[in-house]
C-alpha cells in the first residue's frame, strides 16, 4: 500500500514547491494543506487551504506560487511593504489567537484523510497548527531559518507554542545542525530522530546545468553588459536580512569600482529599495527586479560574480546554495548557520551583519581576486554535490520517512 503524506506548508513558497517536486519520485500519495491561498501545485493529490494567522492579508514575498501575483502586486502589496515590520510584530501577538479555530478544522480534515504521516514545514504557524493532530499520526516538523532564533522570541505566546510544537513532534528536520541543537533546547527530545537537509529538498544540479549550457531566453537581458554584477536575491525579510547594511555598502563599493551593477530580484516597487536609490543616488547602478522564475534566477547567478546575503537570523538559504552551485562567490552574514557552509577566505566571505564598510570591503575583495573566486567555485560545487544534490537528499528523505512510518 502507498503511504499517504500530508504536507502542511505555505503553498506559495518556492521552497515548499521545490520540496514537493523533489519527493514526487518517491511515490508517496501527497496532500497539501496550505496556510496561505496559493495556486495549484503539480503532483499533489489534493489541496486544502487553512489561512491561519491572517494569511489572507499577507504580502507576496513568496513569489510565483501566489494565487494571483498580478493582483497581489497592487495596493495590498504596497501597504504590506510599507508597514512590514509593524505587521510582523502584530502577528506575533495576534497570530496565535487564530490557531484554535483552524486547529479544529485540521483535526477534522486529518480524521477524513487518514494519512500515515504529517509533515509541517515550519514552526510558525504550520507546526503550531499541526501540534494538535492525533498522537497516533506521526508528526514531522521542519525548522526554517529563523524559527528558533527570531520568531520563537517574538512574544511569550510564540515561545510557548514553539516549545509545545517541539514537544509534540515525533521527528525534526532542519537545514542546519544549529537548529537541531536549538530544537532540543526548546523541548525536542534527544531520543527522537532528526535530519539535516536543505529546506527545498536539495539542489537539482542537472537542471541548473541545462540552464547554464542551453541558455534560456532570460528575463535579465536588459541588464548592463560587460560590467561586474553583484546579486542580492533575498528580498525583504524583516528582522532577518539586513538590506540596510547592503544598501549602505553600495556607494562604498562604487567609490573604488564605479563599474559594478547591483541586481535585486524580488525588490521591484519595494519602498525601502526605491528610497535607497534616491538616498544614495544609485540610478543605473541598483536594478530592482520582480520575483524571477527559478530558471531565470539561476541564469542571473551564472552571470553574476558575487551573491550577497547579509542576514542576522537565518538557516541555510536555498538561494545561497543555488548560487554556490552556479559558481557565484558568496558574501554573507557571519552567523553560526552559515559557518556550516562557508569558511571565510576559502569558499566565501562572512561579515558582521551591521557593518556596511566590512560588507563593501568583502564585495570588493571578491571582485578583485579572481583566483579566490575560482578556488571557491571549485570547492562550492563539490560541497553542493556532496551535501545538497537533490538525488542524495531525496534518498535521505525516503529513509527518514520510512523510519518514522515503521
Amino acid at each position: 500500500m502507498t503511504n499517504h503524506v500530508v504536507i502542511v506548508a505555505d503553498g506559495r513558497s518556492p521552497t515548499t514547491r521545490r520540496y514537493l517536486a523533489s519527493i514526487r519520485p518517491l511515490g508517496y500519495r501527497v496532500t497539501l494543506v496550505s496556510t496561505f491561498p496559493c495556486a495549484p501545485v503539480d503532483g499533489v493529490e489534493a489541496l486544502y487551504v487553512l489561512p491561519v494567522a491572517f494569511a489572507r492579508t499577507a504580502g507576496t514575498q513568496s513569489g510565483s506560487g501566489s494565487l494571483n501575483p498580478a493582483m497581489a502586486n497592487r495596493g495590498s502589496k504596497k501597504l504590506v511593504a510599507r508597514f512590514r515590520s509593524v505587521l510582523l510584530s502584530a502577528r506575533y501577538f495576534l497570530g496565535p489567537i487564530t490557531l484554535w479555530a483552524y486547529q479544529k478544522k485540521l483535526v477534522r480534515l486529518i480524521h477524513n484523510l487518514k494519512p500515515d504521516l504529517i509533515h509541517a514545514m515550519r514552526i510558525p504557524f504550520e507546526g503550531m497548527l499541526s501540534r494538535v493532530v492525533p498522537e497516533e499520526v506521526p508528526l514531522v516538523v521542519s525548522v526554517w531559518g529563523n524559527d528558533l532564533t527570531l520568531h520563537a522570541r517574538g512574544s511569550p505566546w510564540m515561545g510557548n507554542l514553539t516549545r509545545q510544537t517541539l514537544e509534540r513532534a515525533n521527528a525534526l528536520v532542519a537545514d542546519t545542525s544549529r537548529d537541531i541543537r536549538l530544537g532540543r533546547a526548546w523541548g525536542f527530545a534527544a531520543e527522537k530522530p532528526a535530519m539535516v537537509i536543505p529546506g527545498s529538498g536539495g539542489v537539482d544540479l542537472d537542471e541548473i546545468a541545462r540552464i547554464r549550457y542551453n541558455r534560456i531566453d532570460p528575463l535579465t537581458d536588459f541588464l548592463p553588459a560587460g560590467v561586474p554584477l553583484v546579486v542580492n536575491p533575498r528580498g525583504f525579510r524583516p528582522g532577518s536580512v539586513r538590506n540596510d547594511t547592503f544598501f549602505e555598502a553600495i556607494p562604498l563599493v562604487l567609490q573604488r569600482n564605479p563599474q559594478v551593477a547591483f541586481i535585486c530580484p524580488a525588490m521591484a516597487g519595494q519602498p525601502e529599495a526605491l528610497q535607497a536609490i534616491q538616498k544614495y543616488q544609485l540610478k543605473h547602478k541598483l536594478y530592482l527586479l520582480p520575483h524571477l522564475p527559478q530558471p531565470h534566477l539561476w541564469d542571473l547567478f551564472v552571470r553574476s560574480s558575487v551573491v550577497v546575503s547579509i542576514s542576522q537570523h537565518d538557516g541555510t538559504p536555498n538561494s545561497l546554495l543555488e548560487a554556490l552551485a552556479c559558481e557565484c562567490f558568496p558574501v554573507a552574514g557571519d552567523i553560526e548557520s552559515l559557518r556550516e557552509w562557508i569558511i571565510p577566505g576559502v569558499n566565501g566571505l562572512l561579515v558582521e551583519p551591521g557593518k556596511p564598510d566590512a560588507t563593501a570591503e568583502a564585495i570588493l575583495i571578491a571582485l578583485e581576486e579572481s583566483g579566490l573566486r575560482q578556488r571557491a567555485a571549485e570547492m562550492n560545487k563539490r560541497l553542493i554535490r556532496e551535501r545538497a544534490d537533490v538525488q542524495i537528499v531525496r534518498e535521505k528523505v525516503r529513509t527518514f520517512y520510512d523510519e518514522i512510518l515503521k
